[in-house]
């Protein structure tokens, strides 16, 4: 008979069912008084063992630890419980891929990702301030930087599906001066990860012609096709693949292809996208000996764009160290999980899809390696190296963004706050934890 672990939708058998007999005086030293505790430090310690016995290829110490991790886990628990069974799925992911001779994995249990449709999706980013902070602050500080020009063209890449440009098309039909024409261009690929529309590219950018049209901005909306991306014609990509292919992407990121013109102010706006980037050194491409993320860098600065906004989450999951991702990982996604408990109930099914695309990203942070790993996500004062090293400089965001900044916090929960770290930097907080951030940067060469 097998004893089976069940973190919620995975389902993995341990071969050797005589090892949950065990009492627990006899489990390793480790482990002794954990059993039961919805401690955070206690449970960072328990997944922190796993990963150390998964390194080991110790299968043994894996099984106990996983036992004891199912039995603190719940997805309708407090926010530890849940965001443990998201790390539990991950580790069980892993296990089966390094130990396999321990423990029988059933992969035909990978959760389906959802597939929202435009009012879901609205739904989905107002729900906490996580996206909304980056809109509102990007938004602000384009406005500002378009200032006095008829023309303007936005290259964005986001993964939220152009949610942010509603309001900034409706803030330009009442400038006193009219608004200008409008283009923004789109790639059509992006990384394979949450949130899922259900519509294309194309749709969107019909929903929003139709959106201009009603306010009276001259709109046009364009994507920039790559026939090497093989998801193009898939909704959805395939989470096995992890399809991502950036490298031929940037071969496409010319002045010609993307129709440049003299007469219009470029805006490049970079909403949670870096990090899907390599920053890994690529020999042996044209990219020699630089990483795809540095890369993009200097080729939107060859496009001397009069604004570049770059919004991420401010966590350093990049290490090569399971263990490190692990520690920051649990430590920096249990903000949205705690903030979630303040206004949702335990089963709502609304918490439980959201918290789940947030388990999506923790299973690529722990559970792959290489390639395969996407997630590699590095803080802002990381990224702002970035930036200086590729020829930018910061610009601090004005009182009217901060104002408005604060007040669409103040429509969400008292825990969200924003500070400003290293002058040009807004942070979004969660109890005094950092989230967010947003920055804005213009070609050093703009500059007087």
């Amino acid at each position: 008979m097998k004893t089976e672990l069940r973190g919620n939708t995975t389902s993995i058998s341990l071969q050797n069912p005589s090892l949950f007999n065990t009492p627990q005086s006899s489990l390793s030293g480790a482990l002794k008084g954990c059993l039961g505790s919805l401690d955070g430090a206690c449970i960072e310690k328990l997944l922190l063992h796993c990963a150390s016995a998964l390194e080991h290829n110790d299968g043994t110490l894996v099984q106990q630890v996983m036992w004891v991790l199912n039995n603190v886990a719940s997805l309708v628990g407090d926010p530890n419980q849940r965001l443990t069974s998201w790390f539990l799925r991950a580790l069980v992911s892993r296990a089966s891929k390094v130990c396999p001779t321990a423990m029988d994995f059933d992969g035909s249990s990978r959760i389906q990702r959802r597939q929202m449709s435009v009012t879901e999706l609205a739904v989905y980013v107002d729900l906490i301030p996580w996206h909304r902070f980056g809109f509102c602050a990007s938004n602000s500080a384009i406005f500002k930087a378009i200032e006095g020009h008829s023309k303007v063209h936005i290259l964005d890449f986001s993964i939220t599906h152009c949610m942010q440009w509603p309001t900034l098309i409706d803030a330009v039909a009442k400038r006193p001066e009219g608004p200008p024409s409008l283009r923004i261009t789109v790639p059509s690929c992006r990384p394979p990860v949450p949130p899922f529309l259900n519509v294309s590219c194309e749709e969107v950018g019909l929903r929003l012609s139709n959106f201009a049209k009603f306010r009276d901005v001259p709109f046009e909306f364009n994507v920039i096709d790559d026939p090497s991306y093989l998801a193009s014609t898939e909704i959805m990509p395939k989470e096995s693949s992890h399809d991502f292919h950036f490298e031929s992407l940037l071969n496409h990121l010319t002045p010609s292809v993307l129709n440049l013109r003299d007469d219009e102010a470029l805006v490049i706006n970079c909403q949670n996208w870096l990090r899907y980037l390599s920053n890994i050194e690529q020999k042996g491409s044209r990219v020699q000996d630089s990483s795809l993320r540095d890369a993009f860098l200097r080729t939107v600065k060859a496009f001397n764009p009069c604004i570049v906004i770059v919004v991420d989450e401010d966590s350093d999951l990049s290490a090569p160290s399971l263990s490190s991702r692990i520690t920051t990982c649990f430590n920096y996604l249990w903000i949205p999980f705690d903030a979630l408990e303040t206004f949702l109930p335990k089963d709502s099914r609304q918490r439980i899809e959201y918290e789940s695309d947030i388990g999506h990203k923790i299973e690529n942070i722990i559970s792959f390696e290489g390639l395969q790993r996407i997630e590699r996500l590095e803080p802002g004062i990381k990224v702002s190296e970035r930036m200086k090293n590729a020829g930018f400089l910061s610009v601090p965001f004005c009182k009217d963004t901060i104002g408005e900044v604060r007040s669409l916090l103040e429509e969400h929960a008292s825990g969200w706050g924003m500070k400003r770290e290293e002058d040009h930097m807004l942070m979004l907080t969660w109890k005094g934890h950092n989230a967010v951030f947003a920055t804005a940067w213009v070609p050093s060469d703009l500059q007087d």
